[in-house]
């Protein structure tokens, strides 16, 4: 989000507050987060991308509520205005193509109305099918799963989007060369992507609660947590859009904390410091030990400040509109060893892969009598593989991930030998030295994360370490 649309957010938020028992805050924020799907989403080179990616977006989640409805339910009058809502809205975008004021707010000329028109319609067909068809069947749960896992595959992976990216110039009838993985930006896709396989595998569990389609596409597209997280569980969202509520003088304030420490954060700190943090380019201008630390640390301060920012912003944005997003950092840099960092560092992505990988591993390891240290080694390994490959399916960030796999192991086997021995250290000199040291190894792995070749990242080791 640029600072301009933070500030229409705000300022919606802030009318919209005064006049909550005229207006429904649900459908306010059912409407909001539908517009603000097309409007946040990037310009792409491809044409009509810019449209239809947003529009899939929506498409996924109603097709996913449809899935995970229970076989009893049976929709409600307000599950068909919604629905005509969320189709209309597309039908809404694609006619401000002839409004040149409108058209003008959007990343890119709307398709005709034609398409849009073709668009609803194909989401209607597969909306209902889905309904009929899949509702609830475990078959259909999984095909879904597997479909969103795979076109997240596709994003992540140069190669996979590039491909995409010419086939859906070809159809455009433009020209294929020129494809490249950045035409296929699709914004939010990370977060929405696990918020409807958290809402499938919890389904398939039976623990989903029964929620309205107004109510599900709002928790997947919460425009506030759309771009950056945090990433919500639906039984802890859905419930604040039923609560009543009125922006008074101490949820002003709270929201204004929030947004001025994310604004601080983002556009003032982590902004200044992105001029001389690591990066491919001054990795191989940098000479000495001392100003290889520098860029690293630099680095290191830059990210969390820029996370950290807009997850302020979001809770800011939400607090304004009545809903509490859940906190997703809590001091990472001070914790004294590598397990409290991660406790305490994007704390929502964490919670989902130790909820919905780490857990059912192990138990399923467990269930092979395999030793312990075994499966522990090899659950933190490939949860934080996989978390890095989140980030992108690239060398960097697979080493990054298991960087910090094998940091959680050792940690987890020191403390085990500890224990075992009655080892204590004084705490005067425990507390610091192992925040120093969790530091330390944390900015060390930020190496791997801010370098895309393997040269790059081996030469600023060598200088960070005196070697060249």
């Amino acid at each position: 989000m640029s600072l301009t649309q933070i500030f229409i957010f705000a300022a919606l938020g802030l009318a919209a507050g005064r006049f909550y028992k005229v207006v429904n805050r649900g459908w306010l924020l059912f409407v909001a987060s539908l517009l603000a799907v097309f409007w946040l989403q990037p310009a792409s080179l491809v044409r009509n991308l810019a449209f239809l990616l947003p529009a899939a977006s929506l498409g996924q989640a109603a097709l996913v509520w449809a899935l995970t409805l229970p076989r009893e339910y049976r929709p409600s009058r307000e599950d068909g205005w919604a629905a005509g809502v969320l189709g209309g809205s597309l039908l809404l975008v694609s006619a401000t193509r002839y409004l040149e004021p409108l058209s003008g707010l959007l990343p890119a000329r709307p398709p005709q109305f034609e398409l849009a028109a073709i668009a609803v319609a194909i989401l209607a067909v597969f909306g209902f099918l889905a309904y009929k068809l899949g509702r609830g069947r475990g078959l259909a749960l999984n095909a879904a799963l597997l479909a969103i896992l795979g076109l997240l595959v596709i994003l992540k992976s140069e190669p996979l989007a590039t491909v995409t990216s010419a086939w859906l110039r070809t159809l455009a009838g433009q020209d294929p060369a020129l494809a490249s993985s950045f035409d296929f930006g699709w914004l939010g896709f990370s977060y929405i992507a696990f918020r409807l396989a958290h809402a499938l595998r919890n389904r398939a569990a039976g623990r989903l609660p029964q929620v309205s389609l107004r109510d599900f596409v709002t928790y997947i597209v919460f425009f506030p947590a759309l771009t950056a997280g945090p990433i919500d569980r639906i039984e802890r969202f859905q419930p604040q859009l039923h609560t009543e509520f009125h922006l008074g003088s101490e949820q002003l304030l709270a929201a204004g904390r929030r947004l001025v420490a994310g604004f601080f954060m983002k556009f003032v700190l982590a902004d200044a410091l992105a001029f001389f943090s690591l990066n491919a380019a001054n990795a191989w201008q940098v000479e000495s030990t001392g100003w290889a630390w520098l860029l690293l640390l630099a680095f290191s301060f830059r990210i969390f400040f820029d996370f950290a920012g807009y997850t302020h912003i979001a809770i800011g944005l939400g607090l304004l509109f009545g809903v509490l997003l859940p906190e997703n950092f809590d001091r990472p840099y001070l914790k004294a060893n590598l397990t409290a960092f991660w406790n305490s560092w994007h704390i929502s992505l964490a919670l989902w892969f130790r909820a919905y990988y780490f857990n059912p591993v192990t138990r399923w390891l467990r269930s092979r009598r395999v030793q312990v240290w075994l499966i522990i080694f090899v659950g933190q390994l490939s949860t934080m593989a996989l978390l890095g490959l989140w980030h992108g399916i690239t060398w960097n960030f697979l080493t990054w991930g298991l960087w910090h796999g094998l940091g959680l192991f050792v940690h987890n086997q020191w403390a085990q030998f500890s224990k075992a021995r009655s080892l204590v250290i004084d705490a005067k000199f425990a507390q610091p030295l192992g925040v120093l040291a969790t530091f330390a190894y944390v900015s060390l792995g930020w190496v791997w994360f801010a370098l895309p070749a393997p040269q790059d990242a081996g030469r600023v080791f060598t200088i960070l370490f005196g070697m060249q």
